[in-house]
C-alpha cells in the first residue's frame, strides 16, 4: 500500500475509524489487544498520523466541511449553495464530500474531519442517533447537523442542529388528506439508513390517522430511499400489497415523483384516482405534472443559519444552538377531494 490513510488502517485492523482515532490519541477505553493490533498495522504500513485529532489544534486550516448523505438529493442543492456563499463571504473554503458508501455516518464525519483537518463540519442528512459522545468531544471541532434529528436530549450538548418539526409537518400533511375525505391513505417513507427522520414522519402519519379514527394498516406502508427509482419501486410494492387506497403520503419529493410515475404507468390518474402529497418543496415538485402538493422546507435559510451557528462557535461567540424552522404545506394539483 503506497500511502495508507486512517480509513485503510481501520479496514485492515477490522475496527472502526473512531477506534483508530482513540488509539492515536492514547485514549484509555481501547482493549490492549486491539491497541496492539492497530499500532502494529500503523507501523507496518508506515502510517504517519499527522492529521489525527490531536494535531487539529495545530493546523492553520480555513477549511469547512460539508458532509452530504447519499449522492443525489435535490433538496440539498439549495442548502449547499447557501452554505458555500456564507463560507466564501467569510474568507473560508468549503470542502464538499458525499457519503454514499459508508452506512455509518458518524464514522464518515470523523474520518472527514481527521483527513481534511477541518475546523468545522456541517452534516446534511444521515443518521447520527448512535453517535459516541466521547468521540465527538475528543475532536474539539464544532459540528452542525442540518436537516436531521437526534431525539436523545442529552446528546445535544455536543453539537448544534438546524431542523424542522418533522413529526408535526408530516401530521399536518396527512391531516390535509383526511380533510379532503380520504380514509385509505398509503405512506412511503425511508428505512434503516434514515431512522430518525423516517420514524418522526411515520409518527406524524399515524397521529393524523388516529385523530380521524382511521386504523393503521401495515399493507399501506412501503419503504424507499431518496431516489426517483426507489420511489417508483416502493409505489409498485404498495400496489402489490393493496389497491384500495385513494391517497398516498410520501416523505420526500424525489420519491413522490418516482411514485407518481408508477401510478401513471398503471393507467391511473393523479389526482382523479390517487392523490399524492410529497415532502421537501424542491423545484421539481412545481414543474412536475401535475404539480405536487408538498411540505416546503426553507432550504436556503437552513443553509444560512447552519453556517452562522458554526462560525459563532468557531469564533467563541456562542455555544451550541438548536434551531427548529417552520414548514408550510404548498398546495399543488396532485390532490382532490375523495369522491
Amino acid at each position: 500500500m503506497a500511502s495508507a490513510n486512517i480509513k485503510d488502517i481501520a479496514e485492515i485492523a477490522g475496527v472502526a475509524i473512531s477506534t483508530v482515532s482513540r488509539v492515536l490519541n492514547n485514549h484509555p477505553d481501547v482493549k490492549n489487544e486491539t491497541r496492539k493490533k492497530v499500532l502494529e498495522i500503523i507501523e507496518e504500513h508506515n502510517y504517519i498520523p499527522n492529521n489525527s485529532a490531536r494535531n487539529l489544534k495545530k493546523t492553520n486550516s480555513n477549511d469547512i466541511g460539508v458532509l452530504v448523505k447519499g449522492i443525489y438529493n435535490p433538496f440539498f442543492a439549495k442548502i449547499i449553495q447557501s452554505i458555500e456563499e456564507e463560507i466564501d463571504a467569510r474568507g473560508y473554503t468549503m470542502i464538499l464530500h458525499y457519503n454514499n458508501d459508508n452506512s455509518n455516518d458518524v464514522e464518515a464525519a470523523i474520518e472527514l474531519i481527521l483527513e481534511k483537518k477541518l475546523i468545522g463540519l456541517i452534516c446534511l442528512g444521515g443518521n447520527f442517533s448512535h453517535l459516541n459522545l466521547e468521540q465527538f468531544s475528543e475532536l474539539e471541532v464544532p459540528i452542525v447537523l442540518a436537516s436531521t434529528d437526534i431525539e436523545e436530549q442529552q446528546k445535544q450538548d455536543y453539537f448544534s442542529s438546524v431542523t424542522i418539526e418533522n413529526e408535526k409537518a408530516a401530521y399536518e400533511a396527512v391531516v390535509y388528506l383526511c380533510k379532503l375525505g380520504h380514509r385509505r391513505i398509503g405512506i412511503i417513507t425511508t428505512g434503516e439508513e434514515d431512522q430518525c427522520i423516517g420514524n418522526l414522519r411515520m409518527k406524524g402519519y399515524k397521529k393524523a390517522l388516529k385523530q380521524y379514527d382511521i386504523p393503521y394498516d401495515d399493507n399501506l406502508f412501503s419503504i424507499g430511499e431518496y431516489t426517483f427509482e426507489s420511489g417508483y419501486a416502493a409505489m409498485n410494492k404498495l400496489f402489490d400489497k393493496c389497491q384500495d387506497f385513494s391517497a398516498v403520503f410520501i416523505t420526500s419529493d424525489i420519491m413522490a415523483i418516482g411514485a407518481s410515475k408508477a401510478i401513471l404507468s398503471r393507467g391511473l390518474r393523479i389526482p382523479e384516482d390517487i392523490s399524492v402529497v410529497g415532502f421537501d418543496g424542491i423545484d421539481f415538485a412545481r414543474f412536475f405534472h401535475p404539480s405536487l402538493t408538498t411540505v416546503n422546507q426553507p432550504g436556503e435559510y437552513m443553509g444560512k443559519k447552519s453556517t452562522e451557528i458554526l462560525f459563532d462557535i468557531i469564533k467563541n461567540k456562542k455555544g451550541h444552538q438548536h434551531i427548529i424552522l417552520r414548514t408550510k404545506l404548498l398546495e399543488g394539483e396532485s390532490c382532490k377531494k375523495y369522491r
